[in-house]
């Protein structure tokens, strides 16, 4: 039964909910790696999830990352952003990504397939804005989105808001939309994140060393016409240079709430960040997988 699982977490919300639905739980595969809650998620095309970056000191900066599934589940996507400093507004840029399914075939009356392969897939392409003020940041990600599922269409404009502020030196505080189109909590195809990171240490662990620091985060997911998403989190930082992120999940689903974690590791090397991340998924499913490279240009 290797398409168990995407019968129950993809063509079952695309039944009860449209094409929307359905191509919000393609993104919604995609932020199960994220190591971070999607709110506080930064570096990397982090844009996509939280527009309201914060500022590296960076000229321009693009962000390219892949997402992979194992082949029970078919899935695959690429998340691309770049952003570049105009002074005075801030910094603007676009943001791209796709997040598919292969190998779906059509069927009548027996399982053996009848021919031919059903396209579905889900695309956002957008422009960006983000700005920085003290500890505040703010942006907004205005763009077009497109699915396909079989003869199927749906396109809607959306408008995403982040927001992120240091209530103190310690602790910072940060809110998303993802998908936002309508003032409706029922919709299926739009979510909502907040998140709450505090620095729980902050020194050097040997004599000369870089800062380091340690991290514990909290944050929520919700409208998504079932029970919200918990995600509690930590994570270990070794200056600019190394970070390692560990995201223990508590979520809803449409027969009860489920666990998973996440592990992300981060190196950077001159101006190239590097990125990978596991979720090891769920009920002997298989690993799904996000490598990312950032490149900064100061």
């Amino acid at each position: 039964m290797p398409r168990v699982p995407l019968l129950l977490g993809v063509l079952a919300p695309a039944a009860l909910l449209g094409q929307e639905g359905a191509g919000a739980e393609l993104w919604r595969l995609a932020a199960t790696t994220l190591a971070q809650p999607p709110a506080l998620a930064t570096g990397g095309a982090a844009g996509f999830w939280n527009p309201a970056q914060p500022a590296t000191g960076e000229r321009a900066a693009f962000g390219l990352e892949v997402v992979n599934t194992p082949s029970a589940v078919g899935a695959s996507g690429v998340l691309f952003t770049a952003r570049a400093r105009v002074s005075p507004v801030g910094r603007v840029g676009i943001v791209y990504g796709r997040m598919s399914i292969s190998d779906l075939v059509p069927t009548s009356l027996s399982p053996d397939p009848d021919g031919g392969t059903i396209p579905f897939y889900t695309q956002t392409v957008g422009a960006s804005w983000s700005a920085t003020r003290g500890a505040s940041a703010l942006g907004a990600t205005f763009a077009y989105r497109t699915t396909t599922l079989d003869l199927e269409h749906s396109n809607r404009w959306t408008l995403d808001v982040g927001v992120r502020y240091g209530v103190t030196g310690t602790l910072t505080v940060a809110f998303a939309t993802r998908s936002f189109s309508r003032f409706a909590a029922s919709d299926a195809a739009q979510d909502l994140s907040a998140g709450i990171d505090y620095r729980v240490w902050r020194g050097a662990p040997w004599r000369g060393g870089a800062a380091a620091s340690v991290h514990g985060r909290y944050g929520i997911t919700l409208t998504r016409g079932f029970t919200q998403d918990h995600q509690f989190g930590a994570g270990f930082a070794l200056g600019d240079l190394f970070a390692t992120d560990l995201l223990l999940v508590r979520e809803g689903s449409y027969s009860g709430a489920r666990w998973r974690f996440v592990a992300g590791l981060g190196l950077v090397i001159g101006r190239y960040r590097l990125t990978l991340a596991e979720n090891p998924g769920v009920a002997g499913v298989g690993a799904l997988y996000r490598m990312g490279v950032e490149a900064l240009f100061r």
